[in-house]
């Protein structure tokens, strides 16, 4: 009979390419890798391995293997998290995985509330961007994930269950002393092309896109000299004045914009934050109940 921990083990040897890298990723040793590898072929009644020197490959029969693996690995999570939450959630386990800045805004305060409602529920936090984290529900690793998109990309969440949480506006970073610093208090807004001449710190790779798309509709392109994930650092490059920046304003309530000024930049670009999961898993009640969390916490 083929367990559910033996395909665990086989899905993590297919991702890392040895059995040594797959008992790092297990936090165990090889040998209970190889174990449990001969285990599963046993029940399988034929090879799904071959092993050349240190690394492996999977067979015909591993490949079909691993591709139903995630199937029935995330069936299994969904029937247990339901039968754990039978007793009106008074036990039950969220794996939550967020970007950086919902992180630091919305899911704190979702989790409070969710903790003082049920205490029982333990909800676990990894961060990833998108699409990363929607792959990451995809495959069974969590159970929401906390995700953004800019305009035109809604068919990639076609297949999840989408909780609208908040529109969150991008606006623009100069350092204190810039000549654009006092702009807001005069007209109320900037043309990104008043910016086309300065040096550019950039975010994240799907922000990143979505500025140099916004700059090429104004009529250029711009010049990054920096790009970083980190919003902090963002910031300290912008106040040191090593240039120009465009940031949401959930990234900056995670952080304390000292030395810079922030500008409202047109034409205004937006990004949707949602909260993701799967459509079974949206009947799990500590999921939904999380969902709910964070929806009244984007309210707030």
């Amino acid at each position: 009979m083929i367990e559910a921990r033996h395909l665990r083990v086989l899905r993590t040897v297919a991702a890392t390419g040895s059995f040594s890298a797959a008992a790092r990723a297990l936090g165990c040793t090889q040998p209970a890798v190889s174990q449990q590898m001969k285990a599963l072929e046993a029940s399988a009644g034929t090879p799904l391995i071959v092993r050349t020197g240190r690394e492996t490959r999977l067979t015909e029969a591993g490949e079909v293997l691993v591709r139903h693996a995630t199937g029935i690995l995330a069936g299994l999570a969904a029937a247990e998290e339901e039968m754990a939450a039978i007793a009106g959630l008074r036990t039950g386990r969220v794996r939550l995985v967020s970007f950086p800045s919902g992180s630091s805004t919305l899911v704190p305060t979702a989790l409070a509330a969710l903790r003082a409602a049920h205490p029982g529920t333990r909800v676990s936090l990894v961060e990833a961007e998108p699409p990363a984290s929607a792959v990451m529900l995809r495959e069974g690793d969590c159970d929401v994930a906390l995700a953004f998109r800019y305009g035109g990309s809604a068919a990639e969440w076609d297949d999840l269950v989408v909780r609208p949480l908040l529109v969150d506006r991008l606006v623009g970073v100069v350092p204190e002393g810039h000549r654009l610093a006092g702009a807001d208090a005069g007209s109320g807004t900037v043309a990104i092309g008043e910016l086309a001449d300065e040096p550019w710190i950039a975010g994240c790779p799907r922000c990143r896109k979505q500025l140099v798309d916004a700059c090429e509709e104004s009529g250029f392109t711009p010049r990054i000299d920096f790009a970083t994930d980190d919003y902090p650092a963002v910031i300290g490059l912008v106040a040191a004045g090593l240039g120009v920046a465009m940031l949401p304003e959930l990234a900056l309530e995670a952080v304390r914009p000292r030395g810079v000024r922030t500008l409202t930049v047109e034409p205004s670009v937006h990004r949707e934050i949602v909260a993701l999961t799967l459509p079974d898993l949206a009947q799990v009640p500590a999921v939904a109940a999380t969902l709910d969390q964070l929806v009244l916490a984007a309210a707030r």
